[in-house]
């Protein structure tokens, strides 16, 4: 499907653009003259020659019909274009298929390994041992972020938030490792459409030049035409690349902030202020009822 991108769209251009000649011309096509009464001196002979060389002429002068005919048009331009359109398909496709999956949220932030990971510290069943175990279980970015913040265990808040803050940096960058790759894709392409149109314009300009008189007009315009393609293309890659690269990024957004929160949720447990009030409440409790 990536392959065949470029060569649907300079098929569909030049489809759309011998629509438009054939319409102009049938506009501008003088009326036929009334048919005079036939006499009986009238002969064959008197009929006019036919011109069968106007047909020819407006083939010879219009778009190419078919991708082999565009490709031989474009003459070296078109094949050296068509190799670096179709690569930027494919890596836009591939990227794009493996940061959807990879950026689902069941898979960065697995709701099961969280709210047990959670509800057990909150009820005082883990310590620092259990946890990194916990978290090494899980193969997850946001149990890798614990697992930051669990090695300081009993620290002071900031130092266990600091912890936590590093390990979910590394992790971001992981998150957003290629989605680079599609920024780049959708910054290319476009300037490379662009350089095949100035490319393109200069060889027709230059054919027009060394041409007769007859025709100039004509002939730019089907070099036009065919260079233009070269920037439909490039955007036509360019832009679904950028809108995926723009969903992505925000998805990576959205996860980094719950990632935050829950690490927060963390640091309010394992700290050493956490610790040290939870050991008041403990004992707290344990005095009023032995009293």
């Amino acid at each position: 499907m990536g392959m065949l991108l470029p060569i649907v769209v300079l098929v569909a251009i030049g489809g759309v653009l011998m629509a438009q000649d054939g319409g102009a011309a049938a506009k501008t096509a003088p009326a036929p003259a009334a048919t005079p009464a036939a006499t009986p001196d009238a002969t064959p002979d008197a009929t006019p020659d036919a011109t069968p060389d106007a047909a020819p002429e407006e083939d010879t002068l219009g778009m190419p019909k078919d991708p082999v005919s565009i490709m031989k048009q474009l003459g070296w331009m078109g094949w050296v274009f068509l190799v670096p359109f179709v690569g930027a398909t494919l890596i836009s496709l591939w990227y794009s298929v493996e940061r959807i999956v990879v950026l689902k949220r069941k898979r960065v932030i697995p709701k099961p390994f969280v709210e047990r990971f959670l509800e057990h510290l909150r009820q005082g069943k883990l310590d620092r041992s259990s946890s990194l175990k916990l978290c090494e279980q899980s193969d997850s970015p946001i149990a890798a972020v614990f697992a930051h913040g669990v090695r300081k265990w009993g620290k002071s808040s900031v130092e266990v938030e600091q912890a936590i803050i590093d390990g979910g940096e590394r992790q971001v960058s992981e998150l957003r490792v290629h989605l680079r790759v599609l920024n780049g894709v959708a910054t290319v392409t476009p300037l490379l459409g662009l350089l095949g149109t100035v490319l393109g314009m200069i060889q027709a300009f230059n054919d027009v030049a060394t041409a007769g008189s007859l025709g100039k007009t004509e002939q730019l315009a089907v070099g036009i035409s065919l260079a233009l393609l070269t920037t439909a293309c490039g955007l036509m890659i360019a832009i679904p690349t950028l809108i995926m690269y723009m969903y992505l990024s925000g998805r990576v957004d959205a996860l980094v902030m719950e990632m935050d929160y829950l690490a927060q949720s963390v640091v309010q447990m394992i700290s050493a202020e956490a610790l040290s009030e939870r050991r008041k409440r403990g004992s707290g409790g344990r005095s009023r009822r032995a009293v």
